[in-house]
């Protein structure tokens, strides 16, 4: 397993892989990890008050979705699950746009081409094979190994351990490799699927799935922000000048539930929560930081205190999210709307509006 980071907060060589940011990138990182990680504390509160009708927790798993995220190009697209939103935070999303799929007042928040971050993906898997397609279309559109810098392009398919299992990502391994598709399947193996733990999906590694499909497979310590961004990043250029898909397994641990409608302590003991506590991925970031001397207090004051202005919005925020429309359910379907969506839009509103003239 690739690390970089120790959860002592002692930096690590590796012969393949290197982190090549400096001092003030880390600091970087550490201020993402602990937004990222107060976005999710602040969200299941909020659906805990009924503010919202569901949350997926990332608890544990933010320095994979952070590393990942950091690692990407403007150029690069991402197509996510139900469960990164500190990918989302990396591509620039507000947190409320994220907050409102789960609120249920957006029916899609932000613009996947304008943004390079797709819409979340409930279907476990369908996903990856969306990613497949549209990395196959960059090829076609002369966006593979062209040596431009600003113009190659890589895809990145997210997805958890539960959906290794699932047709859809065997499928789009399959599709990736016959096409050497400028795709990265980034696993985040947080070792259960739901209530199903690893052992009972696989016989061997996860990584080791992808040389039956004849392309690299590597696992990455899933809590270390330096290596997950050194391995993601290799795998990208990769991609971009046509070496073909990756799959990435980052080997981390959902320290919080499912959802919040699941209860994790049916199914798994305190003592390996505990354990996993120890590997937390922000603890070793500044244990790093301070050890090195590289960050002092006003510096993580500072964080905290831009964590408790992110927590303030997002609380005041979600209440003042606007209820949706039916006419946005047409809004983007299509980059231009068809002559046949607009006469069922128009005629959907007519339809709506015959109500409306009933109530006055």
């Amino acid at each position: 397993m690739i690390q970089l980071l120790t959860p002592e907060g002692e930096r690590v060589e590796h012969p393949e892989y290197h982190y090549d940011g400096d001092d003030g990138s880390i600091r970087d990182l550490y201020r993402d990890l602990v937004l990222v990680r107060r976005l999710d504390v602040e969200a299941t509160a909020l659906q805990r008050h009924g503010e919202l009708g569901i949350w997926a927790q990332l608890l544990g798993q933010e320095a994979a979705q952070v590393g990942a995220g950091r690692a990407l190009r403007r150029q690069d697209h991402v197509f996510p699950t139900y469960r990164e939103h500190g990918v989302a935070w990396c591509r620039g999303i507000d947190p409320l746009d994220v907050l409102g799929l789960f609120r249920g007042t957006g029916y899609g928040s932000w613009d996947p081409a304008a943004t390079g971050f797709g819409l979340y993906t409930l279907v476990i898997g369908a996903q990856t094979l969306h990613a497949v397609g549209y990395a196959m279309g960059v090829q076609r559109d002369g966006a593979v190994g062209t040596g431009d810098p600003d113009r190659d392009t890589a895809v990145v398919a997210h997805f958890g351990d539960g959906a290794t299992s699932q047709g859809d990502v065997n499928e789009s391994f399959v599709f990736a490799a016959s096409y050497q598709a400028p795709v990265v399947f980034f696993c985040q193996n947080n070792q259960y699927a739901i209530s199903e733990p690893l052992e009972r999906q696989t016989r061997i590694p996860l990584y080791q799935r992808a040389a039956g499909f004849g392309f690299p497979g590597v696992q990455v310590d899933g809590n270390d922000v330096l290596a997950t961004y050194a391995v993601t990043q290799a795998a990208l250029q990769r991609a971009r000048e046509g070496g073909g898909p990756t799959l990435i397994e980052a080997y981390t641990y959902r320290m919080g539930a499912h959802t919040t409608t699941d209860d994790p302590t049916r199914y798994r003991l305190s003592d390996e929560v505990e354990t996993w506590k120890l590997r937390d991925p922000l603890a070793r970031v500044e244990a790093y930081l301070r050890r090195g001397g590289l960050a002092d207090q006003a510096f993580f004051d500072g964080i905290a205190a831009e964590a408790d202005e992110l927590g303030a919005r997002l609380r005041a925020g979600v209440q003042a999210l606007p209820e949706p429309t039916p006419h946005q359910l047409f809004d983007n379907v299509y980059a231009e709307i068809p002559d046949e969506l607009v006469v069922q839009r128009d005629g959907y509103d007519d339809y709506l509006a015959t109500f409306e003239g009933a109530a006055s």
